[in-house]
Protein backbone atom coordinates (compact mmCIF):
# COMPACT_ATOMS: atom_id res chain seq x y z
CA UNK A 1 0.00 0.00 0.00
CA UNK A 2 1.58 3.44 -1.15
CA UNK A 3 2.19 5.82 1.77
CA UNK A 4 -0.41 8.66 0.84
CA UNK A 5 -3.00 5.86 1.45
CA UNK A 6 -1.98 5.92 4.93
CA UNK A 7 -1.84 9.69 5.04
CA UNK A 8 -3.99 11.36 7.00
CA UNK A 9 -4.47 15.50 7.41
CA UNK A 10 -5.92 16.97 10.06
CA UNK A 11 -6.34 20.68 10.15
CA UNK A 12 -7.10 23.44 12.84
CA UNK A 13 -8.80 26.72 12.87
CA UNK A 14 -7.62 29.79 14.25
CA UNK A 15 -7.35 29.74 18.45
CA UNK A 16 -8.62 26.14 18.77
CA UNK A 17 -5.85 24.82 21.08
CA UNK A 18 -3.96 26.10 23.99
CA UNK A 19 -1.00 24.77 23.24
CA UNK A 20 0.04 23.49 19.72
CA UNK A 21 2.55 21.32 21.09
CA UNK A 22 0.88 19.50 22.74
CA UNK A 23 -2.14 19.35 19.93
CA UNK A 24 0.55 17.58 17.62
CA UNK A 25 2.05 15.03 20.68
CA UNK A 26 -1.27 13.89 20.35
CA UNK A 27 -2.35 13.30 16.86
CA UNK A 28 1.72 12.27 16.37
CA UNK A 29 0.80 9.34 19.12
CA UNK A 30 -2.13 8.22 17.40
CA UNK A 31 -0.72 8.30 13.80
CA UNK A 32 2.11 6.43 15.09
CA UNK A 33 0.29 3.44 16.93
CA UNK A 34 -1.90 2.82 13.24
CA UNK A 35 1.38 2.99 11.36
CA UNK A 36 0.08 6.14 9.60
CA UNK A 37 1.73 9.27 8.16
CA UNK A 38 0.16 12.68 8.20
CA UNK A 39 0.41 16.51 8.06
CA UNK A 40 -0.93 18.91 10.99
CA UNK A 41 -1.80 22.07 9.79
CA UNK A 42 -2.73 25.07 12.02
CA UNK A 43 -4.61 27.75 9.87
CA UNK A 44 -3.87 31.55 10.93
CA UNK A 45 -7.29 33.28 9.75
CA UNK A 46 -10.55 32.28 8.28
CA UNK A 47 -8.91 32.16 4.87
CA UNK A 48 -6.06 30.01 5.53
CA UNK A 49 -8.84 27.66 7.06
CA UNK A 50 -10.61 27.25 3.99
CA UNK A 51 -7.26 27.02 1.69
CA UNK A 52 -6.26 24.09 4.33
CA UNK A 53 -9.70 22.29 4.16
CA UNK A 54 -9.25 22.39 0.21
CA UNK A 55 -6.34 20.56 -0.32
CA UNK A 56 -6.90 18.23 2.97
CA UNK A 57 -9.83 17.68 1.05
CA UNK A 58 -8.36 16.69 -2.24
CA UNK A 59 -6.91 13.61 -0.55
CA UNK A 60 -9.86 12.45 0.63
CA UNK A 61 -11.23 11.98 4.18
CA UNK A 62 -9.37 14.76 6.95
CA UNK A 63 -9.78 15.59 10.14
CA UNK A 64 -11.08 18.82 11.26
CA UNK A 65 -11.78 20.78 14.64
CA UNK A 66 -13.32 24.34 13.34
CA UNK A 67 -13.91 25.66 17.02
CA UNK A 68 -16.63 25.42 19.33
CA UNK A 69 -20.41 26.20 18.02
CA UNK A 70 -18.47 26.95 14.92
CA UNK A 71 -20.34 26.27 11.42
CA UNK A 72 -18.95 23.83 9.05
CA UNK A 73 -19.46 22.53 5.67
CA UNK A 74 -17.36 20.16 4.53
CA UNK A 75 -16.41 19.09 1.21
CA UNK A 76 -17.76 16.33 -0.45
CA UNK A 77 -14.85 13.79 0.01
CA UNK A 78 -15.68 14.25 3.82
CA UNK A 79 -14.74 14.80 7.54
CA UNK A 80 -14.13 13.92 10.93
CA UNK A 81 -15.07 16.95 13.22
CA UNK A 82 -13.37 17.51 16.65
CA UNK A 83 -14.69 19.63 19.31
CA UNK A 84 -12.72 19.38 22.46
CA UNK A 85 -16.16 20.29 24.82
CA UNK A 86 -19.40 18.85 24.75
CA UNK A 87 -21.66 20.67 22.02
CA UNK A 88 -24.49 19.54 19.67
CA UNK A 89 -23.77 16.92 17.09
CA UNK A 90 -22.78 18.03 13.81
CA UNK A 91 -24.95 15.96 11.73
CA UNK A 92 -24.51 18.26 8.30
CA UNK A 93 -23.47 16.67 5.22
CA UNK A 94 -20.09 15.73 4.86
CA UNK A 95 -19.52 15.16 7.98
CA UNK A 96 -19.27 11.36 8.78
CA UNK A 97 -18.26 11.64 12.44
CA UNK A 98 -18.27 13.99 15.12
CA UNK A 99 -16.40 13.48 18.15
CA UNK A 100 -16.91 15.81 21.09
CA UNK A 101 -16.58 16.49 24.49
CA UNK A 102 -13.54 14.20 25.28
CA UNK A 103 -10.75 16.77 25.55
CA UNK A 104 -7.99 16.86 23.71
CA UNK A 105 -7.60 12.72 23.75
CA UNK A 106 -11.39 13.47 21.00
CA UNK A 107 -7.67 14.05 18.40
CA UNK A 108 -7.22 10.09 19.27
CA UNK A 109 -10.23 8.60 18.82
CA UNK A 110 -10.44 10.74 15.60
CA UNK A 111 -7.47 9.35 14.20
CA UNK A 112 -8.83 5.59 15.00
CA UNK A 113 -11.91 6.43 13.35
CA UNK A 114 -10.20 7.73 10.20
CA UNK A 115 -7.80 4.05 10.30
CA UNK A 116 -10.73 2.02 10.52
CA UNK A 117 -13.15 3.40 8.21
CA UNK A 118 -10.15 3.64 5.79
CA UNK A 119 -9.04 0.60 5.76
CA UNK A 120 -12.37 -1.37 6.79
CA UNK A 121 -15.29 0.48 5.71
CA UNK A 122 -19.00 -0.32 6.96
CA UNK A 123 -22.09 0.96 5.53
CA UNK A 124 -24.56 2.72 7.91
CA UNK A 125 -27.92 1.41 8.20
CA UNK A 126 -31.02 2.62 9.65
CA UNK A 127 -33.37 1.51 11.83
CA UNK A 128 -35.59 4.19 12.69
CA UNK A 129 -36.62 7.98 11.60
CA UNK A 130 -33.90 9.43 14.08
CA UNK A 131 -30.30 10.94 12.90
CA UNK A 132 -28.98 8.47 15.68
CA UNK A 133 -31.36 5.61 15.04
CA UNK A 134 -28.56 3.85 13.09
CA UNK A 135 -26.52 1.08 12.90
CA UNK A 136 -23.05 0.29 10.96
CA UNK A 137 -23.07 -2.77 9.47
CA UNK A 138 -20.02 -4.98 8.05
CA UNK A 139 -20.16 -8.42 6.38
CA UNK A 140 -17.45 -10.90 6.01
CA UNK A 141 -15.88 -11.15 2.63
CA UNK A 142 -16.99 -15.41 2.27
CA UNK A 143 -20.53 -16.93 1.46
CA UNK A 144 -23.11 -16.65 4.57
CA UNK A 145 -25.10 -17.24 6.29
CA UNK A 146 -23.11 -15.85 8.98
CA UNK A 147 -23.73 -15.45 12.85
CA UNK A 148 -24.06 -11.77 13.72
CA UNK A 149 -22.45 -9.95 16.72
CA UNK A 150 -24.68 -7.19 17.83
CA UNK A 151 -22.20 -4.04 19.39
CA UNK A 152 -23.87 -1.55 22.41
CA UNK A 153 -21.16 1.25 23.05
CA UNK A 154 -21.10 2.23 26.31
CA UNK A 155 -20.19 6.00 27.76
CA UNK A 156 -22.38 6.29 31.22
CA UNK A 157 -25.45 6.87 28.86
CA UNK A 158 -24.01 9.94 27.52
CA UNK A 159 -23.98 11.93 24.53
CA UNK A 160 -20.72 12.48 23.66
CA UNK A 161 -19.77 9.03 23.41
CA UNK A 162 -20.62 6.92 20.30
CA UNK A 163 -20.16 4.10 18.36
CA UNK A 164 -16.78 4.65 17.14
CA UNK A 165 -16.20 3.26 20.59
CA UNK A 166 -16.50 -0.49 19.51
CA UNK A 167 -14.85 -0.16 15.63
CA UNK A 168 -11.87 -2.35 16.83
CA UNK A 169 -14.17 -4.99 17.79
CA UNK A 170 -16.54 -4.72 14.89
CA UNK A 171 -13.84 -4.82 12.27
CA UNK A 172 -12.05 -7.43 14.23
CA UNK A 173 -15.52 -9.86 15.31
CA UNK A 174 -16.06 -9.32 11.02
CA UNK A 175 -12.32 -10.72 10.00
CA UNK A 176 -13.79 -13.31 12.66
CA UNK A 177 -16.09 -14.60 10.13
CA UNK A 178 -19.48 -12.39 11.92
CA UNK A 179 -21.86 -9.67 10.68
CA UNK A 180 -21.13 -7.33 12.42
CA UNK A 181 -24.22 -4.39 13.38
CA UNK A 182 -22.54 -1.80 15.37
CA UNK A 183 -25.36 0.17 17.02
CA UNK A 184 -26.27 4.04 17.75
CA UNK A 185 -28.93 5.07 19.77
CA UNK A 186 -30.70 8.07 20.97
CA UNK A 187 -29.84 10.19 24.50
CA UNK A 188 -32.10 12.90 24.13
CA UNK A 189 -33.26 15.40 27.54
CA UNK A 190 -36.61 14.14 27.92
CA UNK A 191 -37.31 10.45 27.75
CA UNK A 192 -33.92 9.52 27.56
CA UNK A 193 -34.40 6.06 29.15
CA UNK A 194 -37.52 4.77 27.84
CA UNK A 195 -35.61 5.92 23.78
CA UNK A 196 -32.70 3.98 24.76
CA UNK A 197 -34.00 1.14 26.27
CA UNK A 198 -36.53 1.15 22.98
CA UNK A 199 -33.20 1.72 20.44
CA UNK A 200 -31.34 -0.75 21.39
CA UNK A 201 -33.90 -3.06 21.66
CA UNK A 202 -34.96 -2.22 17.79
CA UNK A 203 -32.01 -2.50 17.20
CA UNK A 204 -31.12 -6.41 18.23
CA UNK A 205 -34.46 -7.14 16.26
CA UNK A 206 -33.19 -5.44 13.32
CA UNK A 207 -30.28 -6.89 13.08
CA UNK A 208 -31.79 -10.57 12.15
CA UNK A 209 -33.22 -9.12 8.91
CA UNK A 210 -29.35 -8.21 7.38
CA UNK A 211 -28.79 -10.07 4.33
CA UNK A 212 -26.50 -13.01 4.92
CA UNK A 213 -27.19 -12.89 8.75
CA UNK A 214 -28.66 -16.25 10.69
CA UNK A 215 -31.14 -14.89 12.81
CA UNK A 216 -30.39 -17.87 14.91
CA UNK A 217 -26.61 -17.31 15.58
CA UNK A 218 -26.96 -13.85 17.37
CA UNK A 219 -24.79 -12.46 20.04
CA UNK A 220 -25.60 -9.37 21.62
CA UNK A 221 -21.77 -7.81 23.27
CA UNK A 222 -22.37 -4.13 25.57
CA UNK A 223 -18.96 -2.36 27.16
CA UNK A 224 -19.58 -0.63 30.13
CA UNK A 225 -23.01 1.60 29.81
CA UNK A 226 -23.53 -0.65 27.22
CA UNK A 227 -23.49 -3.87 29.27
CA UNK A 228 -26.55 -3.26 30.73
CA UNK A 229 -28.22 -2.08 27.71
CA UNK A 230 -27.23 -5.40 26.26
CA UNK A 231 -27.99 -7.71 28.87
CA UNK A 232 -31.04 -5.65 29.61
CA UNK A 233 -32.44 -6.27 26.19
CA UNK A 234 -31.12 -9.79 26.27
CA UNK A 235 -33.79 -10.42 28.70
CA UNK A 236 -36.90 -8.36 27.45
CA UNK A 237 -36.19 -10.55 24.15
CA UNK A 238 -36.35 -13.93 26.22
CA UNK A 239 -39.11 -12.77 27.76
CA UNK A 240 -41.80 -12.03 24.77
CA UNK A 241 -44.61 -14.01 25.14
CA UNK A 242 -44.76 -15.11 21.41
CA UNK A 243 -41.29 -15.04 21.00
CA UNK A 244 -38.85 -12.17 19.50
CA UNK A 245 -37.79 -12.50 15.86
CA UNK A 246 -34.42 -12.47 17.12
CA UNK A 247 -33.42 -13.94 20.57
CA UNK A 248 -29.85 -13.91 21.20
CA UNK A 249 -27.82 -17.26 21.31
CA UNK A 250 -25.63 -15.05 23.77
CA UNK A 251 -25.22 -12.24 25.96
CA UNK A 252 -22.13 -10.51 26.58
CA UNK A 253 -21.14 -7.88 29.37
CA UNK A 254 -17.95 -6.37 29.15
CA UNK A 255 -16.94 -4.57 32.17
CA UNK A 256 -20.92 -3.83 32.32
CA UNK A 257 -22.68 -1.49 34.66
CA UNK A 258 -24.83 -4.65 36.00
CA UNK A 259 -26.32 -3.72 39.15
CA UNK A 260 -27.84 -0.19 38.44
CA UNK A 261 -28.87 -0.05 42.49
CA UNK A 262 -25.20 -0.05 43.67
CA UNK A 263 -24.01 2.14 40.67
CA UNK A 264 -26.24 4.68 41.70
CA UNK A 265 -25.73 4.95 45.32
CA UNK A 266 -22.31 5.28 44.66
CA UNK A 267 -22.35 7.55 42.29
CA UNK A 268 -20.34 5.92 39.79
CA UNK A 269 -19.75 8.00 36.52
CA UNK A 270 -20.51 11.38 39.14
CA UNK A 271 -24.06 10.16 39.40
CA UNK A 272 -24.55 8.89 35.78
CA UNK A 273 -26.94 6.55 36.40
CA UNK A 274 -29.62 8.63 38.28
CA UNK A 275 -29.18 11.67 35.25
CA UNK A 276 -29.82 8.95 32.79
CA UNK A 277 -33.11 7.36 34.30
CA UNK A 278 -34.30 10.30 35.70
CA UNK A 279 -34.11 9.89 39.24
CA UNK A 280 -32.33 7.77 42.18
CA UNK A 281 -33.31 4.40 43.27
CA UNK A 282 -34.91 5.60 46.14
CA UNK A 283 -37.04 7.20 43.80
CA UNK A 284 -37.69 4.75 40.75
CA UNK A 285 -37.20 1.05 42.27
CA UNK A 286 -39.85 -0.17 39.48
CA UNK A 287 -37.53 1.48 36.74
CA UNK A 288 -33.76 0.19 38.05
CA UNK A 289 -35.62 -2.94 38.58
CA UNK A 290 -36.85 -3.75 34.69
CA UNK A 291 -33.45 -1.97 33.86
CA UNK A 292 -30.94 -3.49 36.01
CA UNK A 293 -29.93 -6.86 34.39
CA UNK A 294 -28.40 -8.16 38.10
CA UNK A 295 -32.52 -7.68 38.88
CA UNK A 296 -33.28 -9.36 35.93
CA UNK A 297 -32.14 -12.20 36.63
CA UNK A 298 -32.51 -15.52 35.58
CA UNK A 299 -31.74 -13.59 32.03
CA UNK A 300 -33.37 -16.34 30.23
CA UNK A 301 -30.45 -16.34 27.66
CA UNK A 302 -26.80 -17.61 28.13
CA UNK A 303 -24.34 -14.84 29.20
CA UNK A 304 -20.65 -14.11 29.62
CA UNK A 305 -19.61 -11.55 32.02
CA UNK A 306 -16.15 -10.29 31.23
CA UNK A 307 -13.98 -8.08 33.48
CA UNK A 308 -10.19 -6.90 33.33
CA UNK A 309 -8.54 -6.96 36.66
CA UNK A 310 -7.40 -3.54 36.64
CA UNK A 311 -10.19 -1.76 35.89
CA UNK A 312 -12.20 0.53 38.69
CA UNK A 313 -12.73 -1.92 41.86
CA UNK A 314 -16.89 -0.90 41.71
CA UNK A 315 -17.56 -2.53 38.17
CA UNK A 316 -15.09 -5.26 38.65
CA UNK A 317 -17.30 -6.33 41.92
CA UNK A 318 -19.80 -5.68 40.20
CA UNK A 319 -19.21 -8.45 37.07
CA UNK A 320 -18.33 -10.88 40.01
CA UNK A 321 -21.68 -10.16 42.24
CA UNK A 322 -23.58 -10.40 38.68
CA UNK A 323 -21.66 -13.64 38.08
CA UNK A 324 -22.42 -15.34 41.03
CA UNK A 325 -25.53 -14.41 41.50
CA UNK A 326 -26.38 -16.18 38.05
CA UNK A 327 -24.64 -19.04 38.81
CA UNK A 328 -26.48 -19.59 42.18
CA UNK A 329 -30.13 -19.90 40.67
CA UNK A 330 -28.35 -21.67 38.72
CA UNK A 331 -28.20 -19.80 35.33
CA UNK A 332 -26.20 -20.53 32.29
CA UNK A 333 -23.33 -18.07 32.51
CA UNK A 334 -19.55 -17.73 32.37
CA UNK A 335 -17.03 -15.50 33.91
CA UNK A 336 -13.80 -14.34 32.31
CA UNK A 337 -11.20 -12.26 33.77
CA UNK A 338 -7.46 -11.11 32.94
CA UNK A 339 -4.94 -8.17 32.66
CA UNK A 340 -6.00 -4.64 31.57
CA UNK A 341 -8.01 -1.92 32.53
CA UNK A 342 -11.70 -0.26 31.40
CA UNK A 343 -11.09 -0.46 27.78
CA UNK A 344 -8.89 -3.92 27.37
CA UNK A 345 -11.98 -5.75 26.70
CA UNK A 346 -12.61 -3.89 23.60
CA UNK A 347 -8.97 -3.85 22.62
CA UNK A 348 -8.70 -6.12 19.70
CA UNK A 349 -4.49 -6.62 20.89
CA UNK A 350 -5.86 -7.83 24.24
CA UNK A 351 -5.08 -11.15 25.98
CA UNK A 352 -8.68 -10.52 27.72
CA UNK A 353 -10.37 -9.90 24.29
CA UNK A 354 -9.08 -13.20 22.53
CA UNK A 355 -10.31 -15.02 25.66
CA UNK A 356 -13.63 -13.82 25.20
CA UNK A 357 -13.62 -14.01 21.05
CA UNK A 358 -12.94 -17.98 21.88
CA UNK A 359 -15.74 -18.04 24.02
CA UNK A 360 -17.90 -16.78 22.26
CA UNK A 361 -16.90 -18.79 19.04
CA UNK A 362 -17.65 -21.54 21.17
CA UNK A 363 -21.27 -20.73 21.50
CA UNK A 364 -22.25 -19.37 18.01
CA UNK A 365 -20.02 -20.22 15.57
CA UNK A 366 -20.87 -23.01 12.98
CA UNK A 367 -19.00 -26.32 13.31
CA UNK A 368 -17.23 -26.97 10.16
CA UNK A 369 -17.50 -30.84 8.75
Amino acid sequence: MTESARRLDVVFAPDTVAHRGTAEEVVGRALDARGLTGEVTFAADTSDLQRAVRTAASRGEFVVVPGAGASFTAPARGAIRVDFGECEADRSDGIRAHIRGRGLDGLRFAVDSWYHHRFHPGTIVHYGDDPDQRAELRVPNDTGPFPVAVLIHGGYWRPRWEFDLMDGLAVDLTARGYVTWNVEYRRPADGRWAAMTSDVAAALQAAGSVPQADPGRVVILGHSAGGQLALRAAADAAAVADGAAVRPALAVSLAGVLNLRLADERRLGAGAVADAVGGHWADDRATYQRSSPLHRLPLGVPQLVACGEGDEPDLLEMSREYHAAAAEIPDDVTLIEGPGDHFAVIDPASEIWRRIAGAIDARVRPRTA
